[in-house]
């Protein structure tokens, strides 16, 4: 297994991201500790992990609650010995965020996304990182999605926090790195099985006036293999970059795009 014993935060778990990573984690040997704010479904998916045969436990950690993710961290070494990987899904609800030119768009929903994502994966990275000095080793993974790297419209500040995001995920790399911590961001784009893209895809074809089912079919079609990526491909990704396997990687962004972002 890719991952046995390792303990891995995950935060924002109860969602469609958080919740495959966690379930990959656990299949490859991970002690996962899973966080959010919905303290129901997150107990819903450690069953799920232990009935599959993994170990998972929950805590309810608001991402953006500095006190409650240093807390949380202290409880996992303490507890666990170690915290090896952090893994931060968190998202943010959709509507008025994009869809919705820049010239439209109000300021509070602009900065939204870029003071929630930024912020909670400072807190959350800085957390982990603070364990994972004094033994010399850990994984930080970050998530985000290719507007961060494309000129794409109607994005609103999702782009400029996804670009902010991969910077920070750099800046982390070149400080830790010596220390033995590495710093990997894992890009993909629109995962039509989440129901965050539905919503998002829905707000898109609105205003250029087309259906979901057109918007979709458009953004496959700038893939190289003319389909978005799955959340067991996504899920799956993330359990290699965590690993021992992948320990030359650090620094750089994983592009999981099917080619839409050809690096």
């Amino acid at each position: 297994m890719l991952l046995e014993n390792k303990n891995a935060v995950i935060y924002g778990a109860a969602g469609a991201i958080g919740g495959a990573v966690a379930h990959a984690f656990a299949r490859e040997g991970a002690k996962v500790f899973l966080t959010g704010r919905n303290v129901a479904a997150l107990d819903t998916l450690a069953k799920e992990i232990a009935a599959a045969g993994g170990a998972a436990e929950t805590a309810q950690v608001d991402a953006l609650a500095e006190e409650a993710i240093e807390a949380h961290a202290d409880a996992v070494v303490r507890n666990a010995g170690s915290l090896d990987i952090s893994f931060n899904a968190i998202s943010v609800p959709q509507q008025g965020i994009q869809g919705t030119p820049l010239v439209a768009l109000s300021a509070a929903n602009f900065r939204l996304p870029v003071d929630t994502y930024l912020t909670s994966h400072f807190l959350t990275t800085r957390a982990a990182a603070r364990r994972m000095l004094p033994k010399g080793s850990g994984v930080i993974v970050t998530l985000t999605a290719i507007p961060g790297r494309l000129a794409a419209p109607l994005v609103g500040g999702m782009a400029p926090s996804w670009a902010g995001i991969e910077a920070l995920t750099r800046v982390l790399s070149a400080e830790l790195g010596p220390y033995g911590i590495r710093a990997v961001c894992l890009r993909s784009d629109g995962l039509p099985e989440t129901a965050t893209i539905g919503v998002v895809y829905g707000q898109h074809a609105k205003t250029i006036g087309i259906t979901v089912a057109e918007y979709q079919a458009m953004i496959d079609g700038l893939t190289h293999r003319k389909r978005a990526a799955t959340l067991a491909e996504v899920a799956n990704a993330a359990a290699f970059i965590a690993s021992d396997q992948a320990s030359a990687l650090t620094g750089t962004v994983v592009n999981l795009s099917g080619g839409a972002a050809a690096d």
